[in-house]
């Protein structure tokens, strides 16, 4: 077999048990990997509360990952979110991922609740569970440190092992698996971590094919002015966006009522690097280098992070910023959800948390203590429990990223049709309406975005499957992948057919979030944005969003998707056609 091992490997952590299956070819064609596979072998499980010991927490790897194609050095963890009850995915870059694939298999798929903490230790065809209650308390770093000699480790700190419904799966590199509360699942079963080491290789079907293909990526890689340019996210990371979004004036400030901040240019890539000594780092094998590290290697915070902990809450200080973030790498916490929950709280008490606050706050959530107690459940229940329950800003109960959606209305719509919640990255509008030179105008317009929406989602679920990088897409198209995919698994695949798998994808997760309760109603953005506007100036007008067109649109995109109007499946079969 080329490019995939065709291998699962299965954990029952109750029984203590681990035995390998083979994969049905059918479904690694039909769903990939990655993203794709994990939506396909929840099937049988997605009803399950998240924090039931039958509910699965699985690690899978795509096709292209273990051989030299770009940014595919990456996995996805597939379960269901504890904060916000839909399936849930998330990804993460490292040699996890890469050694994941050595050690022969496709997926990990772990089920059950161990009595006494464990690690679960994959060394090649060995797998075991070994006792940890050593490590049970202990921050990330600890843990990495005294697993790191056994192979590549993602570990869970405080804040998973206490259930913080946002709790991180963090990566021994220093990737997360971020949002969500995938974190709180594995802690929920007594999981504190997974050491993996594999010396297996990848095989490819057409080795000059495939060289080919990887050259026309890396072709296409120098060309982009967003990847490579003079302020583009391999010079400065994602950080570079912060003047971006302070110029289009869709920067979420002080819990989203305000979209420009005036101490921005704070923590602007440009002011991070001068203050931090920045260097390049980035995930194993990457060649874009996005991630940014302090010349000892502590990772610095990328922009949805250096936004939310700054101008969400109100906060000029880099320093209060870049700690805030190195503390939630340690405790196991999403820097999104964390930063927002603080805003919503900060907002309903009246006073946002000062900067020399945040670290005691953060360290109350990771242990579920004090105030932290009722942060640790996330910016909708917080609000609700306040009486206040509009200053949750979330859809789905996942908190929104730094990109307000009075801003941009591809985005807006994109955020309500995420299966996860609240995600800039299903569809990932940003290049067609953020990115673009002159500052586009049709990024205040409804008209046409309902497909261009379904489209990006299709194609995202694909590229979530390969698993490659979204950042790859800035410079290279699904066409150059799909090339890649080809070379590399022997089997032709198109633009079309990854779009079609894609499609088959997301409407699986969408049945399955329709079958525990989802409807229309969860597919609106907060009251704020329709009634109140954003910071209009410079020439720039950020009017409240037009309830009317976003429901026709809504509307349209789901006569687009084959759903009903309250955005449901007319055919309550679709499963038992899908392989």
């Amino acid at each position: 077999m080329h490019g995939w091992t065709g291998k699962i490997l299965r954990v029952d952590l109750t029984s203590g048990k681990a035995w390998r299956e083979d994969i049905p070819l059918e479904l690694l064609h039909a769903y990939l990997g990655g993203r794709g596979l994990g939506v396909r072998l929840i099937r049988d499980y997605f009803m399950f509360d998240p924090f039931a010991p039958e509910m699965p927490l699985i690690f899978a790897v795509g096709p292209l990952c273990g051989t030299a194609a770009p940014t595919a050095a990456r996995l996805t963890v597939v379960s269901r979110s504890p904060l916000t009850g839909t399936i849930y995915d998330c990804s993460a870059g490292g040699m996890f991922a890469w050694r994941l694939k050595a050690a022969g298999v496709d997926a990990l798929f772990v089920t059950g609740r161990s009595a006494r903490p464990v690690v679960l230790a994959i060394n090649g065809e060995q797998a075991e569970l070994l006792p940890a209650l050593e490590l049970w308390g202990k921050g990330v770093h600890d843990t990495v440190s005294a697993l790191a000699g056994e192979g590549s480790v993602a570990c869970i700190g405080p804040a998973g092992e206490n259930g913080v419904l946002y709790a991180n799966i963090m990566m021994g590199e220093g990737n997360s698996v971020g949002r969500g509360g995938l974190g709180a699942v594995m802690g929920g079963k007594g999981l504190k971590a997974v050491v993996v080491n594999g010396e297996g290789t990848t095989a490819v079907a057409d080795r000059e094919r495939f060289d080919h293909a990887r050259q026309d990526v890396m072709r296409l890689f120098r060309a982009s002015p967003v990847i490579f340019g003079e302020l583009g996210i391999s010079e400065y990371g994602t950080p570079a966006l912060v003047d971006l979004m302070r110029q289009r004036r869709m920067a979420p400030t002080e819990n989203f009522r305000k979209t420009v901040f005036p101490d921005s240019g704070n923590y602007s890539g440009p002011a991070i690097r001068k203050a931090c000594g920045a260097k390049k780092d980035g995930c194993f094998g990457c060649p874009i280098q996005c991630k940014k590290s302090t010349p000892q290697g502590e990772p610095l915070p990328e922009y949805e992070t250096v936004s939310h902990f700054g101008a969400l809450n109100g906060i000029a200080s880099l320093s209060a910023i870049v700690r805030a973030n190195s503390l939630c790498n340690e405790l196991g916490l999403d820097t999104i959800s964390a930063a927002a929950t603080l805003a919503a709280w900060g907002e309903a008490k009246g006073r946002f948390p000062a900067p020399d606050e945040v670290a005691p706050l953060l360290v109350e959530i990771a242990q579920r203590r004090g105030e932290g107690e009722l942060l640790s459940l996330g910016s909708r229940r917080v609000a609700e429990a306040l009486g206040k329950p509009g200053l949750s800003m979330s859809v789905k109960s996942l908190e929104l990223p730094a990109y307000d959606p009075r801003g941009a209305y591809g985005m807006a719509l994109a955020y309500c049709t995420s299966n996860r919640g609240g995600c800039h990255l299903r569809a990932y509008p940003i290049s067609h309406e953020i990115l673009r030179k002159p500052v586009p105008t049709d990024r205040f317009s409804f008209s046409g975005k309902a497909r261009i929406i379904k489209i990006a989602e299709d194609t995202n679920a694909a590229v979530d499957s390969l698993v490659a990088c979204k950042f790859s897409f800035f410079g290279a198209t699904i066409e150059e992948y799909a090339e890649l995919l080809s070379a590399a698994s022997g089997m032709e695949y198109s633009p079309q057919s990854l779009k079609e798998i894609g499609e088959r994808i997301y409407a699986t997760e969408r049945f399955y979030n329709c079958a525990n309760g989802f409807t229309s109603a969860d597919d609106l953005l907060p009251e704020r944005f329709y009634e109140e506007p954003g910071s209009s100036g410079e020439g720039i007008d950020i009017p409240p969003i037009d309830r009317q067109r976003f429901n026709e649109e809504l509307q349209k995109y789901y006569r687009i998707r084959g759903l009903t109007a309250e955005g449901t499946f007319a055919d309550q079969g679709f499963l038992t056609r899908q392989p």
